[in-house]
């Protein structure tokens, strides 16, 4: 069986577009067969993109860990004109995410990279975003908060969607634990947005 969290470039192609107004951007995407949400932009990224501010960060580029075809790191990359570093272990997610911000005006922008986890992440953000992949086991999930310290700028934050029904009160327990801090941004159709800052 195939997952979208796999490197699944062998299935069958299943192209569809999308559109949607996503902090007040027209956006584009495509998607295929193989990825999260292939039909829509799914709910909980919706509330997280919506969620996300910029108004306390430090400068610098914003990571966009598990992004899929794009909508988390596209969206914020348009409306924030911030550069922005979409990361994924599936290559063919990355391949529509590069076809998406081209459509969108904002490969200038953006940086992709293959990444099993931040296995080949470098540098350090202002910021790091995540729908993780619950499908993989809270194991997984957990190591995406646990070593997202690390890759922070000072001042840099932690932004998650997680529904109260797959751990949003574990991953909540486990952000205080890393950061000493951990707040929750909103609640929405059981999504909750939970943001943590990395002390100075």
């Amino acid at each position: 069986m195939n997952h979208y969290y796999e490197d699944n470039r062998d299935l069958a192609h299943d192209y569809q577009t999308i559109d949607f107004i996503l902090r007040g951007q027209e956006m584009h995407f495509t998607t295929d067969s193989g990825v999260f949400s292939k039909n829509t932009i799914d709910y909980g990224s919706r509330v997280l993109i919506e969620n996300f501010t910029t108004e306390y960060l430090p400068d610098g580029t914003i990571l966009d860990m598990g992004a899929g075809y794009g909508p988390i790191g596209l969206s914020l990359a348009k409306s924030e004109h911030r550069p922005v570093l979409l990361a994924d272990v599936n290559d063919r997610a990355l391949d529509l995410a590069e076809q998406n911000a081209k459509a969108n005006g904002v490969s200038d922008l953006v940086t992709l990279q293959h990444s099993d986890g931040y296995e080949h992440i470098e540098g350090e953000f202002a910021a790091i975003l995540t729908n993780p992949p619950i499908r993989a086991g809270k194991a997984v999930v957990h190591r995406i908060l646990e070593e997202a310290y690390e890759y922070l700028l000072p001042t840099g934050e932690l932004w998650v969607v997680i529904q109260k029904k797959q751990g949003a009160n574990s991953a909540k327990q486990k952000m205080n634990e890393i950061f000493g801090n951990v707040a929750i941004v909103t609640k929405d159709k059981g999504y909750y947005i939970l943001k943590s800052k990395k002390g100075e």
